[in-house]
């Protein structure tokens, strides 16, 4: 075990198993968070579930931009929702036959829609499909708290970075999580 990790642990305990449905919500919610909060990105969650209760492609695309951004979705992220809901609806995309694709199939199929880059890919991989082997380089809390647990320089480099993540394969997934935590629990935030 990496002992950096494992002080990580003993000072946090060890971090939650976060998993999300492999559901067109959960694809909303993870472009959501895309360069902003957990909480700004919940919140666009929970007024877009308020205003057409169950989120699914169909009803998305019956919403106006003004009623999404009045869900507080971005002009950018009303664009990129509704390229996936049209890509499901179209059958572009099948979320039940990406869960049996190979890592590298499911991202160039995803990234292949305006809006969704390696990080979504990355976090759906680890929340929605649960792969082991995932570390998000481009993920800011898990490079920050990598950063900081192993000490490294503030210019090191993504490069440097994923050598570092490399020594943790086949599991890197569950090493992201617990710099995940790691920044969490240091800044007291709450993740539902």
């Amino acid at each position: 075990m990496d002992a950096d990790l494992h002080r990580v642990i003993l000072s946090y305990g060890y971090p939650p198993l976060w998993s999300r449905p492999n559901t067109f919500e959960s694809l909303v919610h993870i472009i959501l968070e895309q360069q902003v909060s957990l909480a700004s990105a919940l919140a666009a969650l929970h007024k877009l579930k308020a205003q057409i209760q169950e989120v699914t492609p169909a009803r998305l695309l019956l919403l106006s931009d003004e009623e999404l951004r009045a869900c507080y979705f971005s002009r950018q992220k009303t664009v990129y929702v509704r390229y996936l809901a049209e890509a499901i609806v179209s059958g572009q995309i099948d979320l039940a036959a990406l869960a049996q694709k190979e890592n590298d199939e499911i991202r160039k199929e995803l990234t292949s829609l305006k809006g969704i880059g390696n990080w979504t890919v990355d976090v759906y991989l680890m929340f929605v499909l649960q792969r082991a082997d995932i570390f998000p380089i481009g993920d800011l809390a898990a490079v920050n708290a990598l950063k900081k647990v192993k000490s490294l320089p503030v210019n090191t480099t993504k490069e440097e970075m994923a050598a570092i993540a490399t020594q943790w394969k086949p599991y890197r997934t569950i090493a992201c999580m617990i710099l995940w935590h790691a920044y969490l629990s240091s800044r007291s935030i709450r993740v539902v």
